[in-house]
Order: structure tokens, then sequence, then C-alpha cells
């Protein structure tokens, strides 16, 4: 069992200390939403229809941020979850931008904006986990990766 464990966990990596490290390590798209907190446009995120079983990392770090078993389908465009892999992955943040009051979600790691929290998610928690496609990327299953499905 502490094989499997470990076989999915990377070795980690030194983060940058400084914006314009951050800047040459993501792709401009990836720099607006991680570091700038932007938001991609609805529906067209790489991850808001997948249902490719893995474990979803933060895109700046690779960090394990979700597990596919709790993604859903909000139906608001954007990837949602309710359930982060486990409640130290992600750091919670009270967001009042755009006149709004929302709560943030970022990697608990490097602090790359991921998304928001909402509260009207499915059982069992409740929450919704609002995420960026971009600030995500999938790591599939062993059998997926291998080609082997049920």
């Amino acid at each position: 069992m502490d094989e499997q464990i470990q076989s999915r966990q990377r070795p980690r990596e030194q983060l940058p200390t400084s914006e314009e490290e951050w800047r040459q390590r993501l792709s401009p798209e990836q720099f607006e939403v991680l570091r700038n907190k932007g938001t991609e446009h609805v529906f067209t995120g790489k991850y808001a229809f997948t249902k490719d079983r893995g474990t979803y990392r933060c895109a700046a770090c690779g960090e394990e941020l979700f597990r596919s078993e709790a993604k859903y389908d909000s139906g608001t465009g954007w990837p949602s979850f309710f359930e982060p892999i486990a409640r130290g992955a992600v750091e919670l943040q009270e967001d009042l931008s755009f006149g709004m009051r929302r709560i943030e979600v970022t990697c608990a790691r490097c602090g790359g904006h991921l998304g928001h929290l909402f509260d009207d998610g499915p059982e069992p928690t409740g929450e919704r986990y609002c995420m960026n496609s971009i600030s995500l990327s999938l790591e599939p299953d062993d059998a997926e990766r291998d080609g082997v499905v049920d």
C-alpha cells in the first residue's frame, strides 16, 4: 500500500520566489489566473466536461488538490468538486472583489488562485469547489495511463 501512495507522489521542486520567476514558469494564461486571480471563460476549460479518472494537481506547483471521484457536473461551465483531496491541500480566503462576497480557493503550497467555494454543492458536503481548468493538471490513474479501462 505504501508503495502505491509513494508512486503517486512527485519529488517537490523549489517554488519560484518572485512574480518574474512565476511568469517564466507559467503560460501567460496560467499566470493571469493563478497569480493575478483571473477567471477563464465559462465552458472553455479543458476539464469542464472531462470524466477521466485521476488526480487533479495544481498546474503551478504539482500539489495534489482533488480526486476525480469528487468531481461532478454542476452545470456552471467550470470543473466542480464537492471536496478537496485533503482539507490541507487548499486554503480559503474571503474575496470581496466585483461587489460580491465569495470564498477564494488557493493552493496551500504555492498560493495559486484556483477558483471559489460555494455552498450549493451535492451531498455529502454540500460544497462546490468551482475551479478554473487552467489552474489544474489531471494526472490519470495508472489503469487509464496504461490504456486499461474497466
